[in-house]
């Protein structure tokens, strides 16, 4: 049974232009790593906007769990889709310590489970020692497991990934690409996944979905 069902989605900027993004279905299982490949205005990056929220469709559906997001003339407030996205330049706040960017979207919890969460999410990503450093103090690699605990600690439906590693060199993309596969397996999370490197997505991905020619 599928967890997500995206059905005959078309986008396009203006009227005027030729759709980016043009009857484009797929559905995903729970817990599933899927990426999303293709050339570059291929409509990759567009697609995540669409899941989150931040773009509305022309046409189509949009269906997470058991949750309609996009159909028809209804769209779901981006605050209320409980999708969670990590950027390709992470969205850290650098006047924030790791544990306070951490905890940045758990205000609404009460302190005692906040602080526990907080404590779980640091445990997953390892970064428990680095609770009180701010993000200029931390590698590149550090500060993508901050964004992905911060993104994760709401306990999103889906995490949205938007080429994490553009900023992360060669060598220390290998590295990072077991982590991130290790970490998001733990959670148990199902996510979309964006990349131009097909070695990341044979590297994290259960499988992969070509967009555009």
């Amino acid at each position: 049974m599928s967890f997500v069902n995206i059905s005959k989605l078309t986008f396009r900027y203006t009227k005027n232009q030729k759709p980016v993004i043009d009857h484009f279905s797929f559905e995903m299982k729970k817990g599933e790593i899927v990426g999303i490949v293709g050339g570059s205005g291929s409509g990759k990056s567009t697609l995540l906007r669409l899941v989150a929220g931040l773009e509305t469709p022309e046409s189509g559906n949009i269906l997470i769990g058991q949750c309609m997001m996009v159909s028809g003339l209804f769209c779901m407030e981006v605050e209320k889709r409980g999708v969670g996205m990590v950027f390709q330049d992470y969205a850290l706040f650098p006047h924030l310590t790791v544990a306070d960017n951490v905890a940045f979207g758990l205000h609404k919890l009460p302190r005692a489970e906040r602080k526990i969460r907080l404590q779980e999410m640091l445990d997953l990503v390892q970064l428990t020692d680095f609770a009180n450093r701010y993000p200029h103090e931390l590698s590149g690699g550090q500060q993508q497991r901050v964004a992905l605990a911060r993104s994760l600690a709401p306990k999103p439906s889906i995490l949205l990934m938007d080429e994490p590693f553009s900023n992360l060199d060669t060598e220390l993309k290998a590295t990072i690409r077991a982590e991130l596969r290790e970490i998001l397996r733990k959670a148990n999370i199902t996510c979309l996944f964006v990349s131009h490197d097909p070695n990341d997505i044979e590297a994290i991905c259960d499988r992969s979905i070509r967009m555009g020619v």
